[in-house]
C-alpha cells in the first residue's frame, strides 16, 4: 500500500501561486471546482490548441527542456500535473524501456486523453503527492505552477519523494520583463488564441481556459520567489533557464 503524504505543519506559511482572481472564482472552494470543470471539459481540445499556440514545436522543447535537466535513461519518473501527457510523452522517449513513468493529476479528464502504454496514472493533487518517501529518481511539472494551491506544499512533497540525488524539473512560462514584452503576449495569449480556439476548439469554455492561462503568468510569484521557495524545501542548486524570455525551467536536485 502506498504511504499517505507526509502532513503539512500547522504553522508552515502558504504559498499560493498568484493572488485570488475573481473574474474566474472567489474563494478557494471555488478555485478548486473552478479548475475541475475548466480541465475535465477542455480535454479534448487541449493537445490540438497547444499545438498552434506552440507553432508545433512544444515537443522538442520538452525533450530538450528534460535533457537540460538531466533525465537519463533507466529513471523513475514521476510527472506531476502530467494532464494530457505532454511533458510524459517526451520523457519516455528519454528514459527508454529500462525506466518507469508514473502520472498524478487531479483532472480525471486530462488523464483520459493520454495514450502512453506502461504509464501509470493516479489522480491526486501536488500538495499532496499519492507515492511512497524516496520513490522516484526525477520529477516534472509541466506548465502547472500556477494551478495549483500552495507551492510551499507541493514543493516539500516534490523533496518527500523523490530520492537522494534526484532531480525536479518546473517548467512554467513567465511574465516577460519588458512591458512591450508583456503587452504582446498578453494580446497573443488573452485574444489571438481564445479566437483560434474558437474555430478549432469543440469545446465552448476552451477559449476561457486560455484567457485564464494568461491571467494566472500575469498574476504568478516572480520567478525569484519560485527558486527560493525551492530552498527553502531543501533543494540544493536552484537553477533558473529561460527560453524566448518566457520559457522558465526551474531545476534543483534533492541532496544525497
Amino acid at each position: 500500500m502506498t504511504p499517505s503524504p507526509s502532513p503539512v505543519p500547522a504553522d508552515a506559511a502558504l504559498l499560493p501561486p498568484h493572488a485570488p482572481l475573481p473574474l474566474y472564482y472567489g474563494d478557494e472552494d471555488e478555485h478548486q471546482a473552478f479548475l475541475r470543470r475548466i480541465f475535465d471539459d477542455t480535454a479534448p481540445d487541449y493537445d490540438r490548441i497547444e499545438r498552434v499556440l506552440a507553432f508545433g514545436s512544444g515537443p522538442w522543447y520538452r525533450r530538450s527542456a528534460l535533457k537540460r535537466a538531466g533525465l537519463a535513461a533507466g529513471a523513475q519518473v514521476l510527472d506531476v500535473g502530467i494532464g494530457t501527457g505532454l511533458v510524459a510523452r517526451e520523457a519516455l522517449t528519454l528514459i527508454g524501456p529500462a525506466g518507469r513513468l508514473v502520472g498524478v493529476d487531479p483532472s480525471a479528464g486530462m488523464m483520459k486523453q493520454i495514450d502512453l502504454p506502461g504509464v501509470e496514472l493516479v489522480e491526486g493533487k501536488a500538495e499532496a503527492l499519492p507515492r511512497a518517501d524516496a520513490s522516484s529518481d526525477f520529477l516534472s511539472m509541466g506548465y502547472a505552477l500556477r494551478h495549483i494551491s500552495d507551492v510551499a506544499a507541493a514543493f516539500g512533497e516534490f523533496h518527500r519523494v523523490l530520492r537522494p540525488g534526484g532531480r525536479v524539473l518546473v517548467l512554467e512560462i513567465s511574465k516577460p520583463e519588458s512591458r512591450l514584452g508583456t503587452q504582446l503576449l498578453k494580446s497573443y495569449m488573452r485574444a489571438v488564441v481564445p479566437l483560434i480556439a474558437r474555430f478549432i476548439g469543440k469545446r465552448s469554455d476552451t477559449a476561457e481556459l486560455w484567457r485564464y492561462y494568461w491571467d494566472t503568468i500575469e498574476a504568478c510569484i516572480p520567478p525569484a520567489q519560485v527558486m527560493e521557495a525551492l530552498r527553502a524545501a531543501g533543494f540544493r542548486d536552484v537553477q533558473r533557464h529561460v527560453e524566448l524570455g518566457i520559457f522558465s525551467e526551474y531545476t534543483a536536485i534533492k541532496p544525497e
